[in-house]
């Protein structure tokens, strides 16, 4: 086969396989939740939003309660890796670069600074031990480990303890708060990693890519989460999320 035909006949491959990727009716991979947080920005580059809960019946998706306003990442959002698939039609979430994962993703675990907490997700006290590792140079890159027992090189560069009270000046923010399964196992590296939804630090300090609000949304957000649900957690941009909308099979929200 002449190279300019193998050549034309490769391409053909490559835009047949993107044009697939785009299609796939990726709201398969999320078709078992019963439960879905939406979080939605202006844009881009938005640094808040709003969160609304929805819960699935057969008759659809209905809204539970009021939307709530929302903290995001000091850059905004970028796409991250989670349930859908790979996007190119915006920014590509990198770790450090201040913005919060957009897409479908699982919702993991609980935590927080009590033995206990009301809520139907898994849950996890933290200790002064406990950090998320987010070197990517360590193979414990995007996982909350006790430092005390797991012994590896480069975890003590993380700059992630999951009791902030105990070590940032009484830090309340990691008080409540869930696992936002992004770059779920830290596979890809750079990707970005411990993106998690907790308390705001007050109602106009920004984060470093989570999704943060008052102590009174995120209590009644655990105590409504139930991973026998299979809840997941939507974050887009307007514009993405009408668009996306029908394909996702996401729910009708008035934004």
């Amino acid at each position: 086969m002449p190279i300019r035909w193998l050549s034309a006949f490769l391409l053909s491959l490559l835009l047949a396989a993107c044009a697939h990727q785009r299609t796939a009716s990726d709201a398969t991979h999320w078709a078992n939740a019963q439960q879905l947080v939406l979080v939605t920005s202006d844009d881009w580059n938005a640094t808040g939003g709003e969160l609304r809960r929805f819960e699935r019946s057969n008759a659809g998706w209905q809204q539970v309660g009021d939307a709530v306003p929302v903290l995001l990442g000091r850059s905004g959002s970028a796409w991250g890796i989670g349930l859908n698939a790979t996007r190119g039609d915006g920014p590509i979430k990198q770790e450090g670069d201040g913005r919060a994962p957009a897409g479908v993703f699982a919702i993991g675990t609980a935590f927080g600074y009590a033995s206990s907490a009301q809520t139907g997700l898994g849950y996890k006290a933290m200790g002064a031990n406990d950090w998320c590792i987010d070197v990517p140079e360590s193979a414990y890159y995007n996982r909350i480990i006790d430092r005390s027992v797991v012994k590896a090189p480069f975890l003590d560069k993380s700059s992630e303890p999951m009791r902030r009270d105990l070590h940032a000046d009484g830090d309340q923010r990691y008080r409540e708060g869930f696992v936002i399964e992004h770059n779920a196992g830290g596979g890809a590296r750079q990707g970005g990693s411990c993106i998690f939804a907790h308390l705001w630090k007050d109602p106009q300090t920004t984060t470093a890519g989570c999704t943060a609000m008052a102590p009174a949304s995120m209590d009644a957000l655990l105590a409504w989460l139930d991973a026998r649900r299979n809840p997941v957690f939507v974050l887009l941009p307007k514009a993405q999320y009408v668009a996306l909308r029908h394909q996702w099979k996401l729910p009708e929200a008035s934004l």
